[in-house]
């Protein structure tokens, strides 16, 4: 069972106002959490990154829509099964180019 997504904006630190302009534009559009904008990497993710925490029934929309204004930015989205390594490995959507994750942390 999915409880939600996770769709992370990745950024490197001279695109890190572009990546806020994304989630804020997300968050008023959608009333979706916005995280923290990491500009390091933190967990799996190999660059800066904020996390989106969208509902399962929002899902579809969001991820349309971000298809459409993430204007070059990377967007790794997975599903939340409680499964963490097959949440960031299996259960993925990738909206620009994919990237290693640091999965050494699910072990």
């Amino acid at each position: 069972m999915i409880r939600d997504f996770h769709a992370h904006i990745y950024f490197d630190p001279e695109q890190v106002e572009q990546a806020k302009a994304l989630g804020a534009a997300a968050h008023a559009r959608f009333d979706v959490p916005e995280g923290h904008y990491h500009v390091r990497p933190v967990g799996p993710h190999p660059r800066g990154s904020c996390q989106l925490t969208v509902p399962t029934a929002q899902f579809g929309e969001v991820a349309q829509w971000l298809v459409l204004n993430r204007d070059g930015l990377t967007i790794f989205a997975h599903a939340n099964t409680g499964d963490d390594l097959a949440d960031h490995t299996q259960h993925v959507i990738w909206l620009g180019e994919s990237e290693p994750l640091d999965l050494s942390i699910f072990n």
